[in-house]
């Protein structure tokens, strides 16, 4: 009986910290259409893209600026960026700062940089950059839209990952956080650490 005492706690914070920010998390969760989770779909995302430019490999990933589990993926990221091409797509699901935020990072003139700015302040417990509160018709309509498509894939949580597994051909989609192997390994790409 003692074990049990501290094993359960120590299995729920467990899964916490694997899990992501979920629109149960927000007020304006919207209930899902369903539509299939295909790479064309996820293209459909404004996002920025950080990595290799040229590689053939593209992981699209919708994330929210205020989700401290996208800020854990987008780290794991950056070794792979020599490997892979990121598009790290936002959407507004948690707060205001969610929109202004990600407005920031879709026109930043080195998104590179900025998000791993921003990352390190969230992740700081400091709530990320600084961000107007103007942000441009346009611009927030691609957050928008790129809200309503997260929405329709029925995804639950932040970040969700869309991409082709270079291993099994397949299209794959996860939601939650992973670390580096366990990223590089979901895209069927070789690290080594």
């Amino acid at each position: 009986m003692q074990l049990n005492r501290f094993f359960f706690p120590f299995v729920a914070a467990l899964l916490l910290g694997l899990a992501g920010c979920s629109p149960k998390d927000s007020a304006t969760a919207v209930a899902p259409a369903k539509r299939e989770v295909t790479l064309e779909a996820a293209a459909q995302g404004k996002g920025f893209t950080v990595g290799s430019m040229m590689s053939a490999t593209t992981v699209y990933v919708f994330f929210d600026t205020q989700c401290g589990h996208c800020g854990h993926l987008w780290l794991a990221s950056i070794p792979l960026h020599k490997k892979a091409k990121f598009v790290w797509i936002p959407i507004g699901m948690i707060n205001a700062s969610s929109k202004t935020q990600g407005a920031a990072l879709l026109t930043a003139t080195d998104p590179l940089a900025l998000m791993t700015e921003h990352e390190t302040s969230l992740l700081a417990g400091k709530g990320g950059i600084a961000a107007s509160a103007g942000v441009s018709v346009e611009i927030e309509d691609a957050i928008k839209a790129n809200t309503q498509l997260f929405n329709s894939f029925g995804a639950e949580a932040v970040p969700f990952v869309v991409a082709k597994n270079l291993r099994s051909g397949q299209t794959v989609s996860r939601a939650g956080a992973m670390d580096t192997g366990a990223l590089a390994a979901f895209v069927g790409i070789d690290w080594t650490p």
